[in-house]
């Protein structure tokens, strides 16, 4: 154990003498967080020895299932890997057992100690490495939507919107960017606001999304593009364990109502030379960039359709691919127009970015930052050009053809040279396998939309 690891244990017990637990927490390749418990006493040891973890926690489906296909499991006895603590997020859990719990963020090594290939942390280390081989670094921001729910389903057995706190109603109407209903969930979103100060998760801003119960908050930019996904999940973790203390129930899923608007994670991303100078920006401050901002638009848009497997990796997912609800469903890019896929916002020439509008709020936060920097990459390495930007609305301008299908994004991936060179081989193997068992088993649940319109008439 490092000097510096020692004393942030030794620090963070000092400091926090009703602390008596600590969850040790690993995200799999669903973004769900795997791991253990420990008592204070172990911390110390932990930082100095690590723990041990099967390298089968990146085969578990969302069911928590092992996928043998992905050769993790018995194939090779299931044996465990090392997980090491990742430093400076030893943090509180304000929200769990009276402020008696903590949790640690952890990452998996291989045999020889280095990174284990299906740890998803890990393949999105390996991009940044790779960027920074080109003398960039990256500044990123994430934006997620999530819709709040009643803790009981309607008489359907459906999810439906919470009661308000202030009045008692259960909300019916859009009300984009209403401060009203902020006001009726203040209590909620104010300790949303105190946890993530205790745990120095860098918010940014809250706001009302478009649909009943639906909310959007922001992650501050940052050019340290791991924490900014480490963030990110911790950020899901604390909605989820603050919006039970409410009362609610927090949903990150993609399209939890089928005629409401779906949970997007939008990532704003620009890169900085090693001067630490905006290279998305001209020198002349014209608003449309550089050539290097149109290769890596380039990349990003000729490697979107390989990736759709990663920025929508569920049945549901598909779910919101659906015209007229802001959701793009086909490669585009254009200046200050959110009805593309890749939006370049307006401002200040120094901020020169791209907002990328397609990743769902359940996807995996380091995939889908691995997959954007893989396809910038390429982009500007191979000067992809993008084609010229769409002005107006480019759902009237262009037909879908992103694909709708799960298994065809899956196909379409595993055919890609770009993102198996990128990501490793070894890497989407397991994730593969992975998804399209649990395609198939989704494949044998019966819905209740087939009872209702085959049943008695087919």
């Amino acid at each position: 154990m490092s000097t510096l690891a020692a004393d942030e244990a030794r620090d963070f017990l000092a400091l926090h003498p009703e602390i008596d637990s600590i969850d040790l927490l690993l995200s799999d390749l669903n973004g769900v967080m795997r791991g253990k418990r420990i008592p204070r006493g172990n911390l110390e040891k932990v930082y100095r020895d690590g723990v041990s973890l099967p390298g089968s926690v990146f085969a578990l489906d969302i069911t928590g299932n092992t996928v043998e296909e992905t050769g993790l499991g018995l194939e090779t006895g299931d044996g465990d890997q090392i997980c090491r603590s990742i430093p400076g997020t030893l943090m509180p859990t304000p929200w769990l057992r009276g402020g008696k719990q903590a949790q640690l963020l952890m990452d998996m090594r291989d045999d020889e100690g280095g990174p284990f290939f299906a740890d998803p942390r890990n393949v999105l280390a390996r991009q940044i490495r790779r960027l920074a081989e080109l003398g960039c670094r990256a500044v990123v921001a994430l934006e997620l939507e999530f819709y709040l729910i009643d803790r009981s389903r309607d008489d359907l057995g459906m999810a439906q919107p919470p009661r308000s706190p202030a009045t008692g109603e259960r909300a019916t109407e859009s009300q984009l960017y209403s401060i009203s209903e902020l006001d009726e969930y203040a209590d909620f979103l104010e300790d949303i606001q105190a946890a993530a100060e205790v745990q120095r998760l860098p918010l940014d801003t809250a706001l009302k999304e478009c649909a009943p119960g639906q909310f959007e908050i922001n992650l501050i930019h940052t050019d340290d593009v791991l924490h900014a996904c480490d963030s990110a999940v911790l950020l899901k973790r604390l909605i989820k364990g603050v919006a039970l203390r409410h009362g609610f129930e927090a949903t990150f899923m993609a399209k939890p109502y089928g005629g409401q608007a779906g949970n997007g994670m939008h990532v704003h991303m620009s890169l900085l030379d090693e001067s630490g100078r905006n290279v998305f920006a001209a020198e002349d401050e014209n608003p449309l960039g550089t050539d290097t901002l149109r290769h890596a638009i380039g990349g990003l848009m000729t490697m979107m359709p390989a990736s759709m497997a990663l920025f929508a990796p569920n049945l549901n997912s598909f779910r919101r691919f659906q015209p007229g609800l802001y959701v793009p469903m086909t490669p585009t890019w254009g200046y200050d127009n959110r009805s593309v896929a890749l939006r370049i916002p307006s401002g200040n020439n120094a901020a020169r970015r791209i907002e990328h509008r397609v990743a769902g709020a359940d996807a995996n936060p380091y995939l889908v930052l691995a997959t954007l920097l893989a396809s910038v990459i390429h982009g500007i390495t191979q000067q992809v050009s993008p084609g010229e930007a769409v002005t107006g609305n480019a759902y009237e301008q262009f037909a879908p053809t992103l694909t709708n299908s799960w298994s065809q994004s899956l196909d379409v991936l595993e055919a890609s040279d770009v993102l198996n060179a990128a990501l490793g081989a070894d890497f989407l193997k397991v994730f593969l396998a992975n998804r399209r068992s649990e395609r198939e088993a989704a494949m044998q649940a019966v819905s209740r939309l087939e009872y209702d319109w085959y049943l008695r008439h087919v």
